[in-house]
């Protein structure tokens, strides 16, 4: 009898070559998305006179620079980012989704929504947040400059065989809580690096539950858990979700296709290295008060108070973060006051986010200023089918072109200095959106209800006899 294995032995092995006598393993690469950023890898390829091994299985995308306003300003550097990306992708044969292209957007939305995001496949992008990928039970993970220059040369990577780590969230989300809030609401309840050195499967009801955009919120968040990777494998819903996707199998190759998915599932006594259990009728909204993901709390909550912490080092670091925050310790959630909103990024800008934000702001005015950036022209265009974009405007917000924007800080999209922001992005590090900016992290929803209330809220009486 064969040893039972979980879906990351499954696909592991399937892309296996060989493995060196330290234990690193040669990895075959699917899928190889380039960003602006990646000129580095390129620049390194230039140098060895080398060529990329497999320009059909890598896809350049524009995004972290790709202005969102038509009138951004954009420095000369800037500018030549972008440039570096279209003529790397083009001297090398490389397909580029550039300013321009119609499907252009954020790569961790454009991929999965364009079929180029498989079950099964081995991922990489010189991204953190390729883990968004895993939603489709992909084993995708983000690498580092040199990483991206061996990917180009030889289409592989040296990887060391992860832990294996099985997140089961069971029973049903409540109205109102969101994908976002089960990611934080794990985040905060477990560590920001308790899965490091792990591969996350996610499991469960709750998962099961979740639509393919609420799992790629949930994957693309595992990064901030510690983890290089998180993943779900693919069940009827992800099958749906991929059935005639532009870059996917189609007609009896689909099925086929299907066939083999249908055997990635984790076997029933596979072992996990560590196996937790959530309730996911107990999560509520979350949102973070602090300076990284795990410094988060239910809407309900209060500051919480350092003197009170469990370790002088968790004292030290949620005195050091009140402080940057400028908040004091006891103060209720909801008495915090906001400057601004962004809804958007790789976490939550697709389809479905925009619906549960325009649930809230539908017939409302937002008494702060914001930006909403659909991850995709895709996503835009649909948006605006559905009037979307004029929920957004009547209420009072920009609505602007795809892009990461507000969550990195480009072309001027940025948080001014000591202004607060209720965003839907991913990390809320000092300065992330602008030098000196103060972030909040929190659904799509709850940054609505923030916009129309000017401070943080909990949207679900917001959405009460509303649908997004």
């Amino acid at each position: 009898m064969a040893t039972p294995r979980t879906i990351i032995d499954k696909i592991w092995d399937a892309h296996a070559i060989v493995t060196r006598v330290d234990g690193d393993t040669l990895l075959w690469i699917d899928r190889h998305f380039v960003h602006e950023g990646s000129h580095h890898g390129f620049g390194q390829v230039a140098a060895r006179g080398a060529r990329v091994e497999r320009p059909d299985l890598t896809f350049g995308v524009a995004d972290h620079y790709a202005p969102t306003r038509p009138n951004a300003v954009q420095s000369p550097e800037v500018r030549a980012m972008v440039a570096k990306l279209d003529a790397n992708t083009r001297t090398h044969g490389v397909r580029n989704f550039g300013i321009g292209d119609p499907r252009r957007g954020i790569a961790h939305v454009v991929a999965p929504e364009l079929g180029l995001t498989l079950p099964g496949l081995a991922i990489v992008c010189g991204d953190s947040h390729t883990s968004t990928h895993g939603a489709l039970g992909a084993y995708a993970f983000g690498i580092g400059a040199s990483e991206v220059a061996h990917v180009l040369m030889t289409q592989t990577i040296w990887q060391s065989r992860p832990r294996r780590m099985r997140i089961r969230v069971d029973g049903a989300l409540t109205p109102g809580v969101a994908a976002k809030d089960m990611a934080l609401a794990l985040i905060e309840r477990l560590g920001a690096g308790y899965a490091r050195g792990c591969a996350i499967e996610y499991a469960g009801s709750a998962i099961r539950g979740l639509s393919i955009e609420g799992r790629l919120t949930l994957c693309n968040l595992s990064i901030e858990l510690g983890s290089r990777l998180g993943l779900v494998a693919p069940d009827e819903t992800t099958f749906a979700y991929l059935r005639d996707r532009p870059f996917g199998p189609g007609g009896a190759a689909f099925e086929a296709a299907v066939a083999n998915w249908r055997e990635l599932a984790s076997d029933d006594e596979a072992a996990f290295d560590v196996d937790i259990a959530i309730d996911g009728a107990a999560i509520p909204p979350t949102v973070t008060w602090g300076v990284n993901p795990e410094q988060a709390a239910p809407i309900t909550a209060t500051v919480p108070d350092p003197d009170r912490a469990p370790d002088p080092l968790k004292a030290e670091a949620w005195r050091d973060a009140i402080d940057y925050m400028g908040l004091r310790a006891g103060m209720k959630l909801t008495e915090i006051r906001v400057d601004r909103v962004f809804i958007g990024s790789c976490t939550n800008s697709r389809i479905e986010d925009l619906r549960a934000a325009a649930a809230v702001l539908t017939g409302r005015k937002a008494v702060v200023p914001g930006l909403v950036s659909p991850g995709s022209m895709t996503v835009k265009r649909r948006a605006e089918a559905e009037g979307l974009d004029r929920v957004f405007i009547d209420a009072g917000l920009e609505w602007a072109d795809a892009g990461c924007s507000m969550c990195v800080g480009m072309n001027g999209e940025e948080v001014p200095p000591g202004e607060r922001c209720a965003s839907t992005t991913n990390r809320n590090f000092k300065g992330r959106q602008g030098k000196g900016s103060r972030t909040h992290l929190m659904s799509p929803a709850m940054a609505a209800a923030a916009a129309v209330t000017g401070h943080l809220t909990d949207a679900r009486p917001l959405l009460a006899g509303r649908r997004p």
